[in-house]
């Protein structure tokens, strides 16, 4: 399965999450336009293109699907291919289910988010609390910004994401172990109606559920 912190979220050509030449000082004017965008996000969903790519830009692991968001704190990624899997945040925990492996891990929602790139869409907190944010030139007929997590704990070193005609289509990440995940969005829909239905997991018959959460 993929590792949740790799989950997210861009297919924007070479290594460049791990170019920082480029990158611009953190800017009051570049924070002020990523939380424009946010901050007028109540649910968003897309279909989806992942791929995590190692040091030297080989591609390890690729996979697609569809995400659901509904702000604050609802997500749902349905992995479709290479196998099907499912993270699911519903407000309070975090699911990954694997299908073929008939396993389900849990754990508390708060304390899995603070160190991961999913603060950037879950809500409840403002991404510059989180975020060191900076503007980049634009590439590929994209707007770009880079961001660089204030927490020392955090699994990423740098996250970038691309806007096009105002609407989100990629995400890359660099962890710590140089690996970069980059997503690609396409056919996004935002401030939809979604239903509730698609924020609840109950793990099926049989299904081996792994984990803690907190009384």
């Amino acid at each position: 399965m993929f590792k949740f912190h790799r989950w997210a979220a861009a297919a924007a050509g070479a290594l460049i999450v791990l170019q920082t030449a480029a990158a611009q000082t953190p800017s009051a004017a570049a924070a002020a336009q990523v939380e424009r965008y946010l901050e007028g996000l109540k649910t968003w969903s897309a279909d989806f293109t992942q791929e995590i790519d190692d040091a030297n830009g080989k591609v390890l692991r690729s996979a697609s699907g569809h995400l659901y968001l509904e702000r604050p704190g609802k997500f749902r990624w349905d992995y479709l291919k290479p196998s099907r899997q499912l993270i699911l945040a519903d407000g309070k925990l975090l699911w990954f289910y694997d299908q073929d492996l008939e396993q389900a891990n849990v754990r508390d929602l708060d304390s899995t988010l603070a160190s991961t790139p999913a603060v950037l869409l879950a809500g409840g907190v403002t991404v510059s609390s989180q975020f060191e944010i900076s503007a980049l030139p634009d590439q590929d007929g994209y707007h770009w910004y880079q961001l660089i997590p204030k927490r020392p704990t955090s699994d990423f070193q740098a996250i970038r994401i691309a806007f096009s005609h105002g609407e989100l289509v990629r995400m890359l990440f660099a962890d710590k172990l140089d690996q970069v995940t980059r997503l690609s969005f396409t056919h996004p829909k935002r401030n939809i109606p979604l239903s509730p239905k698609l924020f609840v997991f109950n793990p099926p018959p049989g299904v081996d559920v792994i984990g803690r959460v907190s009384p």
